[in-house]
């Protein structure tokens, strides 16, 4: 039996594909699960969620076979796990938090400018924001430079990604939050 879903363009070469897969699970933050059912109240800011969500459940098994190609080294979780609630900005500067995509599913990808793999991953990136986007999905991609803001913008030009929404925090602190409690590693 076959499946039809979006073709990701490959983009990584056979030598980089290793070290490829290595950054990406170091780079993109395995938070590549659903939102359903979550509530806030957790503490240390966490975001609380039952173990046994149905429709996280459902969704985790959804997208696991998608985990092949650039996004390879994600890593569907096996079950509903509470999320700790990270700030971060939209494009026009203003404070988003992560739990304003309580129920949707999200794939959330931290990247740099002077990140030599987030080079070949965003447009596969971009390519499923354009593919699955949708009220029920999207590519929440984080910029995390801290110097010379001014390149991330070029970055994403100089690549072609053009249907991800530019959210950043210029204080690196989403990963340093995420680090602390367990769930970004680098």
């Amino acid at each position: 039996m076959t499946t039809s879903g979006p073709k990701i363009p490959s983009t990584a070469s056979t030598r980089s594909g290793p070290v490829l897969a290595l950054c990406l699970i170091v780079a993109v933050v395995g938070v590549l699960g659903a939102l359903y059912g979550m509530r806030t109240g957790g503490r240390n800011g966490e975001v609380a969620a039952d173990t046994d969500c149905a429709p996280s459940s459902t969704t985790i098994k959804r997208i696991s076979p998608l985990m092949k190609g650039e996004v390879a080294g994600v890593q569907a979780p096996t079950m509903s796990r509470p999320v700790i609630d990270i700030a971060f900005n939209k494009p026009d500067g203003s404070p988003a938090k992560l739990s304003e995509f309580r129920g949707k599913t999200i794939l959330l990808n931290l990247w740099a400018t002077w990140c030599a793999p987030c080079r070949e991953e965003m447009p596969a990136l971009d390519t499923l924001q354009e593919a699955l986007g949708s009220k029920d999905f999207e590519v929440v991609a984080i910029n995390i430079d801290t110097q010379r803001l001014e390149r991330a913008k070029q970055f994403l030009q100089d690549v072609k990604v053009a249907k991800l929404v530019y959210y950043s925090d210029p204080s690196a602190k989403v990963f340093t939050d995420l680090k602390k409690a367990g769930k970004a590693f680098g």
